[in-house]
């Protein structure tokens, strides 16, 4: 049951209600920031098998080949396979931390570069740090996250 509260006039409180709504967004953004780091480090999955075919490509044309190549240019799939998958695994551990951090309303500044290393990564990533960014810029959440600052 909810907690009635005393309000002395209409602005208070509508601060209320901008605060509770404000509340139930960071709330959300903790819960779509871990799914996005579930799906991030799932996207680990394609780069390993992207990897583990440069690596059978290789082993094929170096079989088939009789001349020895200066290099060989299944190589590069394996090199995007392994940068593909260092790079899931760091943006996986800051989706991780941001919605620690959320749910914890504490390194604000955090939160904010990560939303905008989001933008940067594909559909999911744009929307989810464009609407990051928009509700830690409200005046309301700026002051959740000072009054837990230490």
């Amino acid at each position: 049951m909810e907690q009635q509260q005393n309000f002395q006039n209409y602005q208070e409180y509508q601060q209320y209600q901008n605060l509770r709504r404000s509340e139930n967004n960071l709330n959300t953004l903790v819960v779509l920031h871990y799914v996005k780091a579930g799906l991030t480090v799932l996207a680990i999955l394609f780069f390993a098998l992207y990897m583990v075919f440069g690596l059978f490509m290789g082993d094929a044309m170096s079989r088939d080949m009789n001349e020895e190549l200066p290099f060989n240019p299944a190589n590069i799939f394996v090199i995007i396979g392994i940068v593909g998958i260092v790079l899931c695994l760091i943006v996986g551990i800051l989706d991780i931390l941001a919605a620690k951090y959320i749910k914890q309303r504490k390194n604000h500044t955090f939160i904010i570069v990560v939303a905008a290393i989001h933008c940067i990564s594909g559909l999911l990533g744009i929307g989810l740090g464009i609407f990051t960014i928009i509700e830690l810029t409200k005046p309301e959440v700026k002051r959740l996250f000072d009054s837990k600052e230490i």
